[in-house]
């Protein structure tokens, strides 16, 4: 079977896109998926995501997300993004959207330049103690704040607490973070389970890196800036003590390329 794909990067963050509306990809497929996101004997990316024929009344359309090891995982941030800006390429949104993924509902908005603003989900439930927080964004996060961020082995240490005892089998995704000289702008490096490793970018950390930084009076500002290795990003909220509500993911989503390959 010859499979037609789409690769989009969102600040680095790189997916293979595949409209799968009419079934052509099992979900169930976990070496394919896995094959097609290896760097070196398939497209290559941190992720796979098809899109599919909505399901809930309302919906444009349906997200459904594969870390590279292949296994269907929690809800990918820029993914969502690059999505929507998949979908606008199909024909099947012009400026806005609605779509479910595994964490529920979101609404998207796209301009001409290729920004996407995506909700995310509410938070709520934020641990927080000196300089580590943890809180959940659609997908786990664990945050480290820190000095010196760009100096650090992120997948060294960034492994060392997805695997340790804290999280047991589920594990979970580290965000290295450094406050800038402004108050509303933080450094961001993150390890990603399922990719194992760093990536240029993660849209549900940096979505908890803001809320964390806010909610431990590091910054008093309810759009913050984030600086990944990809590029930036921008997350705003509304705050109600420790209640998080109209969460929005900002930044840019762009095709890269489009292809065949033999599955």
């Amino acid at each position: 079977m010859r499979l037609q794909f789409f690769k989009y990067q969102g600040t680095g963050n790189d997916f293979v896109m595949i409209d799968n509306r009419n079934n052509l990809v099992s979900k169930n497929d976990t070496k394919l998926i896995e094959r097609l996101c290896d760097r070196k004997f398939g497209i290559g990316a941190d992720g796979l995501i098809l899109l599919e024929n909505a399901e809930v009344e309302g919906d444009d359309f349906k997200m459904v997300y594969f870390n590279a090891d292949g296994n269907e995982s929690s809800m990918c941030g820029n993914g969502g993004r690059c999505l929507v800006a998949f979908a606008k390429f199909l024909g099947i949104i012009e400026e806005k959207a609605n779509f479910t993924a595994i964490d529920g509902a979101h609404k998207a908005s796209i301009g001409n330049d290729g920004i996407v603003n995506l909700q995310m989900q509410d938070v709520s439930n934020i641990y927080q103690a000196g300089n580590i927080a943890f809180l959940d964004t659609g997908s786990p996060h664990h945050i480290v704040f820190t000095e010196n961020v760009k100096e650090m082995d992120v997948k060294e240490e960034g492994s060392a607490i997805r695997y340790s005892s804290d999280y047991k089998e589920k594990g979970t995704n580290v965000n290295f973070v450094e406050k800038t000289e402004q108050d509303d702008t933080f450094i961001v490096r993150t390890y990603e389970r399922g990719v194992e490793d760093e990536t240029l970018a993660c849209g549900t950390g940096v979505t908890a890196v803001a809320i964390a930084a806010f909610n431990s009076h590091r910054t008093k500002a309810n759009e913050v800036k984030l600086k990944v290795p990809g590029g930036d990003l921008s997350v705003s909220f509304k705050a109600d003590g420790e209640n998080y509500t109209d969460v929005w993911l900002k930044g840019p989503a762009k095709l890269v390329f489009k292809g065949e390959i033999e599955c």
